[in-house]
């Protein structure tokens, strides 16, 4: 492989910061870093900085921050990079970028392309229950992830109460010793891009804040996958006598011909002194949540002072 390879790498949250972190380790190190700007985060909307660009002031490597990529062009090129490497930028690299470096852009992309292409591939997977996903390298064009192949490793899902925060890191993990197995590989011409198959490709979409709103109709078991998928954004809540609900932990309760019935959302004491909530099937058993203006606490301590809760319509 070239020595001294130059290489720009382009990425904003806790996924690309891992990827980022193992290049530097790996002898990799990046002469560029492109990220996102600071911005308003938190209850106290204090702007901050993305976690790449922490990574990267660490190592002393220099930062570019933009709204919109296309506005670095001439910085860009005026280092001549060997190799562009994304991850999880959340914007589309123009072809007048993507033409720049020598060896291309490459993609590390939390999936198994071509399914669950698009901004949240992470949260898609645990909301439709997937047993397995993984990461996927590819060679960048125009399009959304539908660039060739150049690299693939399968994620086996274990851990059936896992988040999309840990899930992200364990994918970022693979996906890091991955590209750093790849890189050297792809730079000496050994590795054939290969097309993605388009009859197999499916779409993630841009989620707001209000698709957390929980729907008590759906079964108890999506439900907690939600839960799950929105941890720790965009989280899931609800209505609770006009305050926030939001719950972090649950589980699923299945529901016998002797079991209580009420209308939807309606709470039950549940075993273990948690509560349960009536769904369109089976009760939601929640095990951890957060009331407006409160700290995050489990269901067992929070009973203690709020007994009455027990019999509350949630919506």
């Amino acid at each position: 492989m070239k020595k001294n390879l130059k290489i720009i790498f382009i990425g904003t949250p806790e996924f690309g910061a891992v990827i980022l972190r193992e290049l530097i380790l790996n002898k990799l190190k990046p002469v560029l870093v492109i990220t996102a700007p600071d911005k308003p985060r938190g209850r106290r909307q204090m702007v901050l900085p993305p976690i790449v660009k922490i990574v990267a002031e660490k190592y002393n490597i220099p930062v570019l921050q933009a709204e919109k990529i296309a506005t670095l062009k001439k910085e860009i090129s005026k280092i001549d990079p060997d190799l562009i490497i994304v991850a999880a930028f959340g914007q589309i690299i123009p072809k007048t970028i993507l033409k720049i470096p020598k060896y291309g852009c490459i993609n590390v992309h939390p999936s198994l392309l071509p399914k669950y292409r698009g901004p949240a591939p992470i949260k898609f997977v645990i909301l439709n229950g997937e047993k397995e996903t993984g990461v996927t390298i590819t060679l960048m064009t125009e399009k959304i992830d539908n660039g060739p192949i150049i690299a693939a490793e399968k994620f086996i899902i274990n851990n059936k109460k896992i988040t999309s925060k840990e899930l992200e890191r364990d994918l970022a993990r693979l996906g890091a010793k991955l590209l750093i197995k790849t890189i050297p590989k792809w730079i000496k011409g050994e590795i054939q891009p290969q097309p993605q198959d388009e009859s197999n490709a499916t779409y993630t979409k841009l989620l707001k804040k209000e698709a957390g709103k929980i729907d008590w109709s759906k079964s108890a078991q999506e439900i907690e996958r939600q839960i799950r998928a929105f941890d720790p954004w965009p989280s899931s809540f609800c209505d609770a006598n006009g305050k926030v609900l939001k719950i972090w932990r649950a589980s699923v309760l299945k529901q016998t011909k002797k079991g209580p019935k009420g209308p939807l959302g309606k709470t039950f004491l549940a075993p273990d002194n948690k509560i349960a909530v009536q769904c369109g099937k089976d009760f939601l058993v929640i095990e951890e949540l957060q009331i407006e203006g409160k700290k995050r606490t489990k269901v067992e301590d929070f009973l203690k002072g709020n007994i009455n809760f027990v019999g509350t319509i949630l919506k």
